[in-house]
């Protein structure tokens, strides 16, 4: 049978442990380092633009939660991961012979860390229309926010807001 001493033995050492185990996950958590945070949240941005300029719609889905809202303003809102990669599958991406090149406006993305939550990436992008037989063209420019969840240890866009589209009155990148 053990004494009371022992029994505060044991819970002093699972509570030493337990603090420690939540001290080092908290300094772990990815919003504890902006600047890896950053480099990580860019870097999958980067990815799934790339899919979107593919219109690899398959793996573009593998950035979203399942819960994922698409703001846009001119097309409203599109709640749900299966209909919004369906709207993606037959309108953005349904035309084999059109489609829109993003390319992001230099020095305008930021990336903001959420405590205890994930991120959220800003700025602004332009828009090139590309139809078969025709030189590419610039369209238009309009600015994102995403907002990227830590979910399962992995990074996933919950929100997505698409808004002031409008022409690209600033001068485009140079390629």
């Amino acid at each position: 049978m053990k004494t009371s001493a022992q029994f505060k033995s044991i819970a002093l050492t699972l509570l030493t442990a337990l603090s420690f185990g939540i001290a080092q996950a908290q300094t772990l958590a990815p919003w504890n380092d902006p600047k890896k945070l950053t480099a990580t949240i860019l870097h999958l941005d980067s990815l799934f633009w790339q899919a979107y300029n593919t219109c690899n719609v398959d793996k573009m889905s593998t950035f979203f939660t399942d819960d994922i809202e698409f703001y846009h303003d001119k097309g409203g809102l599109t709640s749900g991961k299966t209909i919004f990669i369906e709207s993606v599958r037959n309108g953005l991406c349904g035309n084999s012979n059109s489609f829109l090149r993003r390319e992001e406006r230099k020095g305008s993305v930021e990336v903001f860390p959420m405590n205890n939550y994930g991120a959220i990436i800003s700025g602004e992008h332009y828009f090139y229309v590309n139809q078969k037989g025709k030189a590419e063209f610039l369209d238009g420019l309009a600015k994102f926010t995403h907002v990227w969840v830590l979910q399962n240890n992995e990074w996933k866009m919950r929100r997505v807001l698409s808004y002031d589209h409008g022409p690209a009155s600033r001068k485009p990148p140079v390629k």
